[in-house]
């Protein structure tokens, strides 16, 4: 093999788990958005005033966890050249916060 060659591989294998690492970051994102949309739900059947109050802490502590995931894609995008976030906030739009969940609860 030449050295060309060794090159051309080696820089195929780093923009191949570049690619790799860009899923599994977006795959964590899913998730979490899963999680947010499960505590949407037990938030919006929520009854009584405490355990709206407690369903509401949990889905705040979701919500965040699913921010942090789509500021880690982002930036995983930024690295690798990617800068414009049209598909991304089309694919996983930003869960709104508790109050605008319990805005649409009351409207309902």
């Amino acid at each position: 093999m030449t050295r060309g060659e060794a090159l051309r591989r080696t820089e195929q294998e780093i923009a191949a788990e570049k690619a790799a690492a860009l899923g599994r970051a977006g795959e964590r994102l899913e998730q979490a958005l899963a999680e947010v949309r499960q505590a949407e739900r037990q938030l919006l059947d929520a009854r009584s005033p405490e355990e709206i109050d407690c369903l509401a802490q949990a889905y705040t502590t979701v919500r965040k966890r699913a921010l942090e995931m789509r500021t880690a894609l982002l930036i995983q995008r930024e690295a690798l050249g990617l800068r414009r976030h049209a598909v991304v906030d089309q694919q996983f739009p930003e869960p709104p916060p508790a109050v605008l969940v319990l805005r649409h609860r009351r409207s309902v």
